[in-house]
């Protein structure tokens, strides 16, 4: 209803109320109906298409509209509610305690409210604080009976979340059994997170594959929690922090404070955030709040504020809780970092495999502590939703603080001279035709001899997760292939010091140190020669798992559909990529130009591993089953340092077998054959 059809009604007070209270109506149903819309994208499908500060913008409308008007309110309101509802593809559990959010606050009157707030509530009473960072992860409740998990389960609505445990013991900074002293019962809260160094390789990776990438970390690490594999979520090491409490039975032994509380949880041996304050009064609340924005970026994992808590324990139940929030915690919110710049040009670059990304050239500008120049757009489709030209004026920030992101056109400021972006049709490099899958975003080279496919190749193939050839990085491998020298990887193995001296910073010492290292990458573990290859879908746990079950790269190769899906870890999808993968003409190429070069095919280390060493456990063969509370491929470093040498299946050789939760045939086939099994703390006992 506008503002005249509002002063029509001056002649008559209630009708002009009763236009007031339609007006009002109308505009919570429409505020409930978008808030709502964007709790199911944010919560349930970890794609958020506004702001958190945009969000609270309509949020805070809607509370005040229903504090204005009380009788509007109803049960099922976002205001009463937690966002996100259980996932059907998991397992509902209920919380003991229900999990509830924090209210936001966004300035430093705000804070100072806050504290006049629960000075009220609690007259004459000292109310001390503790401030801590704001972790911008996945909320995560963890259930220890006698100190063992027992369960870990998502927020949910507070009430009910998904049922994660699985997952969460892939985790390995989550322990399976708390150290010390325990209650009988005790929910722990805190935060899964995607450390930001493994965000960026991560969504550089999914660039590379023309998958979509994540937008932030906290979005990839609700996507990981997700995924119904749990090898999966141990590939993409996931970390935490805890902070909170839900039910502890008994009660007495929860200490005084926060304070206290932060110490009990790193004793038990879970892991707490780096840093917190005290504070007294709202003055020194904001001063640390001041502080921690300092120093935020320090941090692993995405810090989008603080959070400020009434630090005396018992004071939390007589100060209560809303139906959402508890009274005695808010979150400070700071402001994203962006700077405006303007879009020079967007250029094209080739990945690997031939994937086409476009990258937005720009004014040089200073943003979250380093000078940027240039971003990834992603694809095509992304450029057309956020409606961006050549030339347009933009705000970028650092997605995680990590990677430069173009997130807002300021449409306002153009002048009718920016041009609109097309895919090319021709590769930008060695001009073949581009393709694209029906269903996909991404359009390839067609061309698999393309040269910046090729140098891409190269570059992963020297990495240090691969074949870890150092000075052989992204400026070197354009050298090379613009000297040239390398068309493929096999000719790194052909290069001489007469090669490589005219080339730009290449004096005597660097070119030795090069070739040196190429040299020592001859003998690299057949793991690191199969993760370095770029096989579809194979990263470095399943060419350990690749390179433990068929020994070498021949027997790998000649491997069927059938013997490949009978790994362990190996799938339809996956055994059937690798297995054409091995009959394309130009690998077979490729291989045999590795042979002749003297790479090591596996026969120097029938185990797929590094040559034994000596330690306790020299002479023993491990198998790793189940679910465990750290990466297995973790667990199986820890015997390879030990002596011990990892196998992907049970026969009578076996040792031990590793047992897990929810193993399965491994475990059957080993108590047949009279195989040790050890659950993980036997492991750890024998371990250490």
């Amino acid at each position: 209803m506008s503002q005249e059809d509002l002063f029509s009604f001056t002649g008559s007070s209630a009708a002009y109320q009763g236009a007031v209270s339609r007006a009002s109506q109308e505009r919570i149903s429409d505020l409930r109906q978008q808030i709502a819309h964007h709790d199911r994208l944010y919560y349930e499908q970890a794609k958020p298409e506004i702001s958190d500060r945009e969000y609270d913008a309509l949020y805070r409308e809607l509370v005040d509209l229903e504090r204005a008007q009380p009788e509007l309110m109803t049960s099922d309101s976002p205001t009463q509610k937690v966002g996100g509802r259980p996932q059907g593809a998991f397992s509902q559990v209920r919380h003991l305690v229900p999990m509830q959010s924090l209210d936001n606050t966004y300035s430093a009157e705000e804070i100072s409210d806050f504290v006049e707030r629960l000075q009220r509530l609690l007259p004459g009473e000292q109310i001390p604080f503790t401030i801590e960072p704001k972790v911008d992860g996945v909320a995560i409740c963890l259930l220890y009976e006698k100190g063992r998990l027992v369960r870990a389960a998502t927020r949910g609505d507070g009430t009910t979340g998904d049922e994660v445990t699985r997952n969460i013991r892939t985790i390995g900074c989550i322990p399976s059994t708390l150290h010390g002293k325990t209650p009988d019962v005790l929910e722990v809260r805190g935060e899964v997170y995607l450390p930001k160094e493994t965000f960026a390789r991560i969504n550089a990776e999914r660039d590379e594959q023309g998958l979509p990438t994540f937008a932030n970390p906290r979005n990839a690490a609700a996507g990981t929690l997700k995924q119904l594999d749990p090898n999966v979520v141990a590939e993409r090491k996931l970390s935490a922090v805890f902070y909170g409490y839900g039910a502890v039975e008994p009660s007495s032994v929860m200490p005084r404070r926060m304070e206290e509380f932060f110490g009990q949880l790193k004793a038990w041996g879970l892991p707490v955030n780096p840093r917190h304050w005290l504070a007294r009064d709202a003055g020194e609340v904001m001063a640390a709040v001041t502080e921690l924005g300092r120093i935020r970026r320090d941090f692993p994992f995405e810090t989008d504020g603080a959070v400020i808590k009434a630090d005396r324990i018992e004071q939390h139940a007589r100060l209560g809780s809303t139906s959402k929030a508890p009274r005695w915690a808010i979150a400070y919110k700071y402001e994203p970092e962006q700077a405006r710049t303007r879009l020079l040009d967007i250029t094209v670059q080739v990945g690997r495999s031939g994937v086409l990304t476009p990258v937005a050239e720009l004014e040089p500008v200073f943003v979250a502590g380093s000078t940027v120049s240039r971003a990834t757009l992603h694809n095509e489709e992304e450029i057309a939703r956020k409606d961006l030209r050549i030339g347009d004026r933009v705000l970028i920030e650092k997605a995680g603080d990590v990677i430069p992101a173009v997130v807002k056109v300021l449409t306002e400021e153009r002048d009718g001279s920016e041009k609109e972006f097309r895919m090319p049709n021709h590769c930008p490099v060695c001009s073949a035709p581009v393709t694209r899958t029906e269903g996909e975003v991404a359009v390839r080279c067609a061309n698999p001899g393309c040269a910046a496919q090729a140098r891409r190749r190269i570059e992963y193939f020297a990495g240090r997760t691969a074949m870890d050839i150092e000075g052989l990085g992204e400026a070197m491998v354009t050298q090379l292939s613009e000297a040239g020298l390398v068309t493929d990887v096999a000719d790194l193995y052909v290069l001489t010091a007469e090669q490589l001296l005219p080339l730009e910073r290449m004096g005597e010492k660097s070119v030795t140190n090069l070739l040196s290292a190429i040299e020592a990458s001859r003998n690299q573990p057949l793991w690191r020669l199969l993760g370095a290859l770029g096989i579809p879908h194979v990263g470095v746990t399943v060419a350990r798992t690749l390179a433990s079950s068929f020994g070498t790269l021949d027997r790998l190769a000649a491997a069927s559909e059938e013997e490949l899906i009978a790994v362990e870890e190996i799938g339809p999808i996956m055994a059937t990529a690798i297995h054409e993968w091995f009959r394309d003409p130009s690998v077979v190429v490729l291989i045999e130009k590795l042979r002749t070069a003297g790479l090591n095919f596996g026969e120097r280390d029938p185990q797929g591993s590094a040559p034994a060493v000596e330690g306790p456990l020299k002479g023993t063969t491990w198998v790793l089953t189940g679910t465990l509370s750290i990466p297995r491929e973790e667990a199986a470093e820890m015997i390879r340092a030990k002596g011990g040498k990892v196998s992907g299946s049970v026969s009578a050789k076996t040792t031990y077998l590793l047992a897990g939760d929810e193993a399965g045939s491994k475990l059957e086939k080993a108590q047949k054959l009279g195989v040790t099994v050890l659950d993980e703390e036997a492991f750890r006992g024998l371990i250490f």
